[in-house]
């Protein structure tokens, strides 16, 4: 790795570790195949570096700083990992690594479900963004299923006009082809009939969980509680506050990378300031 000081987003030795085994073999097969016709010249892991910094302070990819890779390159290596699902490989593999260290089984049987709507910048295509009516957003939304330690399993994102109940859908679609173990979700009342059909045909139950009536102001709801807190990690990066992705699926990969961030820290346990407190 280029000598230059050290940026807080940047990977320490012990996280790259978790992650370098990866990129590395991927690497090597495209040269192996003759990809690109050349030889890579610049470090693996200075470019997983600038593409968290990209994902931690939400800036432009050509905006990166001079002593990164130039961010032409560093995005290619981001596109095509996306691409090749590669960010998703690495939070399943490091999915099962924290479950197991909290001493849980590797593929878990039970998850949550929720939706969040957010805005869009200007360079996102108009055919990808919709209105959601509920909450009054011009943007995208962004579903996800977490386990029951909030840890990521599946993750889509559509234009905000798209149905819970579609969204639904394509995510135990998604969840049950990476962990055909699960047998349980729990969603708010946003996820209705369509979904708790189609969770039958896959064996698993879903059950709307929704705020007791009574309850005034704010109160934690059982059960969503633990997605809508992966939601708030999630929000520690800033390109994730708006989405600025011109793709849906690099919008999807963003989240993931988030995710990998944070599941890298738990299992070295190490920490990083957020933006919010510096």
């Amino acid at each position: 790795m280029t000598a230059r000081r050290a940026y807080p987003s940047d990977l320490s030795d012990a996280r790259w570790a978790l992650i370098a085994p990866r990129l590395t073999a991927w690497r090597q097969a495209r040269t192996d195949a003759g990809v690109s016709g050349r030889t890579p010249t610049h470090d693996l892991r200075e470019i997983f570096n600038a593409i968290l910094y990209v994902n931690r302070t939400g800036i432009a990819w050509r905006y990166l700083p001079h002593d990164f890779p130039p961010h032409a390159t560093v995005y290619g290596y981001f596109a095509a990992w996306s691409k090749e699902r590669i960010f998703a490989e690495l939070n399943y593999n490091l999915t099962g690594l924290v479950r197991d260290h909290h001493g849980r089984t590797i593929h878990p049987t039970a998850s949550i479900m929720d939706s969040q709507s957010v805005k869009t910048s200007t360079n996102v295509p108009l055919s990808t963004q919709g209105i959601d009516p509920g909450k009054k957003i011009v943007g995208r939304k962004r579903g996800i299923i977490t386990d029951t330690l909030g840890l990521l399993l599946a993750v889509i994102v559509t234009a905000a006009s798209t149905s819970d109940n579609t969204i639904g859908i394509d995510l135990l679609d998604h969840a049950t082809a990476a962990y055909p173990t699960l047998t349980k979700t729990w969603v708010d009342a946003g996820f209705k009939n369509r979904v708790v059909e189609h969770g039958a045909q896959l064996g698993i139950d879903v059950e709307t969980v929704t705020k007791d009536p009574q309850a005034k102001g704010f109160s934690v709801v059982k059960r969503r509680w633990v997605v809508e807190r992966t939601l708030g990690w999630l929000m520690h990066h800033r390109r994730l506050v708006r989405d600025y992705e011109a793709r849906p699926d690099n919008s999807a990969s963003m989240i993931t990378l988030a995710m990998i961030d944070n599941l890298a820290k738990r299992l070295t346990t190490e920490t990083t300031p957020t933006w919010r407190y510096g």
